[in-house]
C-alpha cells in the first residue's frame, strides 16, 4: 500500500510558495465532495489536499533562511494575498544555492543569508521527501540544473514550475528515467491566467475559421517575478515558453514579427497582482477584419497554487505506479512548455484518464 501522505520540499520561498502553503492549510478540512476553485478534484486519485506535508524548504534570502516555513512565506519582499493562518510547521528554511538565482534587480532588495549552502541532497533524503517543487526566479538556469542533480541523487520526483527546460528536454528525461523517477514540467500554467486565456482564444479563432494575422500579450505586475524580469537577459526562456504555448494551438506559421508574448514591466504598487492585455487581429469571411482586445486582472500566485497542488498529487501517483521520465499527461495540462503539446480539452481528457489509471505516457517510453 502506498504511503497516504505526500512529502513535499520547496525550492524558493517566494509568493508562489506562500500561496501554495496557505492553500494546503486553507482547504485542509474540505469534504471529499466539495468544490474547490482551482483544483481538478478535492481528492485526486487517493490523495486529499491535506495529504500534502511539507518536509523541507530552501532559499537564500537573509529574511527567510532560519525561519519556520510558516513565517518565511510572509517575510522578505513577498506580497501576495494572505488568505490563511498557517500554524507553526517545524520546517526551517535551509540555506540554498545561489548560482544565477539572484539577478541584478533582485540584489537590490534581497540580501544573501550568511554561511555555506546546506546539504540539499542529505536534507531531502533525511526528510524522506517524495516530491520537490522548483519555484526559483525566472532565468535561474544554472541554479535549477544544480538543484536537479541533488534531486536525482536524493531519489525524489520533480515538479518544475519555472521556464528552465527540464521536463521537455530529452537529456533530462533520460536522467530521470535512469533513476526511476518522474518529472512534470515545465513552467506552471495558472488556473485562468494570461497564457491559458490566450491559448483558448487562439483555439477559438482557429476552430471558427478566423485566420489569425497578428497577436500580442503584454503582462505587468508588482511582485519580484516582474522585477526580476526587468533584466531582459533572464527573459529568453520565459518568452519561448509563453510564445510556444500559444503558437502550438495555431496550425500555421504567423512569423516572428506577428506575435509578441511576454512580461512587459514592473509596477510596484500592484504587488502580487498581474494585469494582462491581449490583442488579436484576424481575417474573416470576405477578407473582413476581426479584432479582439481583452484585459485580465489576477492575483498572480494564488492563481497557480491550486494547479501546483494537483501537479504534486499527480507526481506522487506516478511514484506509486513506478512511472519514470517525463509525465506526458500531467505536463501537458499543468505546464506551458510540456514535452508534448495538446489542445486544452484533449489535455484535460487525457489527464483525467491518467488519474483513473487508464493512461500513463512517459518520455522516454517505459521499457
Amino acid at each position: 500500500m502506498a504511503d497516504s501522505k505526500i512529502r513535499v520540499a520547496i525550492i524558493g520561498i517566494g509568493n508562489c510558495a506562500s500561496a501554495l502553503v496557505q492553500g494546503v492549510h486553507f482547504y485542509n478540512n474540505a469534504p471529499d465532495d466539495a468544490f474547490i476553485p482551482g483544483l481538478m478534484h478535492t481528492r485526486l486519485g487517493r490523495y486529499h489536499v491535506r495529504d500534502i506535508e511539507f518536509t523541507a524548504a530552501f532559499d537564500i534570502d537573509s529574511q527567510k533562511v532560519g525561519k519556520d516555513l510558516s513565517q518565511a512565506i510572509f517575510s522578505g519582499p513577498n506580497n501576495t494575498a494572505k488568505f490563511a493562518e498557517v500554524p507553526h510547521l517545524g520546517i526551517p528554511v535551509h540555506r540554498g544555492m545561489t548560482h544565477d538565482g539572484l539577478g541584478k534587480y533582485l540584489k537590490e532588495i534581497i540580501h544573501k543569508a550568511p554561511g555555506p549552502t546546506d546539504d540539499i541532497r542529505g536534507i531531502l533524503q533525511r526528510t524522506q521527501t517524495d516530491v520537490v517543487i522548483n519555484f526559483l526566479p525566472v532565468g535561474s538556469e544554472m541554479a535549477t540544473k544544480w538543484y536537479v542533480e541533488q534531486i536525482l541523487d536524493a531519489g525524489c520526483a520533480l515538479v518544475n514550475g519555472i521556464p528552465v527546460f527540464i521536463g521537455r528536454e530529452a537529456y533530462w528525461q533520460g536522467r530521470f528515467a535512469e533513476r526511476g523517477l518522474p518529472v512534470i514540467g515545465d513552467d506552471i500554467k495558472s488556473q485562468v491566467g494570461a497564457t491559458i486565456l490566450h491559448r483558448v482564444l487562439t483555439r477559438l479563432f482557429v476552430d471558427r475559421g478566423v485566420r489569425i494575422d497578428r497577436t500580442y500579450q503584454l503582462n505587468f505586475g508588482g511582485n519580484t517575478d516582474f522585477l526580476n524580469m526587468l533584466e531582459r537577459e533572464r527573459l529568453q526562456s520565459k518568452k519561448i515558453s509563453k510564445t510556444n504555448a500559444v503558437t502550438s494551438q495555431i496550425p500555421y506559421d504567423l512569423g516572428d514579427k506577428n506575435i509578441h508574448v511576454g512580461p512587459s514591466d514592473y509596477v510596484p504598487w500592484l504587488e502580487d497582482r498581474k494585469w494582462c492585455h491581449i490583442r488579436m487581429e484576424g481575417t474573416t469571411f470576405g477578407n473582413v477584419p476581426l479584432n479582439l482586445e481583452l484585459k485580465l486582472e489576477v492575483w498572480d500566485s494564488p492563481n497557480s497554487a491550486g494547479v501546483m497542488i494537483d501537479a504534486v498529487r499527480c507526481a506522487k501517483i506516478a511514484l506509486d505506479r513506478g512511472l519514470s521520465g517525463a509525465l506526458v499527461e500531467p505536463s501537458a495540462y499543468f505546464m506551458k512548455s510540456p514535452p508534448v503539446q495538446f489542445t486544452d480539452d484533449a489535455a484535460h481528457e487525457n489527464l483525467e484518464a491518467y488519474i483513473r489509471g487508464e493512461r500513463g505516457t512517459t518520455l522516454p517510453p517505459q521499457a
